[in-house]
């Protein structure tokens, strides 16, 4: 799966690596729902390492469409909400 990381690029993780970043992504869901800030920012770092860790960057001028798109690490506790879908960030 091609994921983008807003600002960095893109990294292409593999299918087997889904289901702990579902995990996170559960996590920052909650930290989301609850309004917890220091939640959020924890879950939004972790899923974003995690990323970083198991996707292999793509070539800068690279052309593959994102499958996945997840926000910055700054990104604002609103800013990620209106980005959740039905699934999260990552989709099971």
């Amino acid at each position: 799966m091609i994921v983008r990381l807003m600002g960095e690029g893109q990294l292409d993780v593999a299918d087997g690596d889904l289901a702990a970043l579902n995990t996170l992504d559960g996590e920052l869901e909650s930290a989301i729902e609850t309004g917890d800030e220091a939640a959020f920012r924890a879950a939004l770092h972790a899923l974003l390492e995690n990323v970083r860790k198991v996707g292999k960057p793509l070539p800068a001028d690279s052309l593959a469409p994102s499958e996945l798109i997840l926000p910055p690490a700054d990104a604002a506790i609103d800013e990620v909400r209106a980005m959740l879908g039905d699934e999260g960030l990552i989709p099971d």
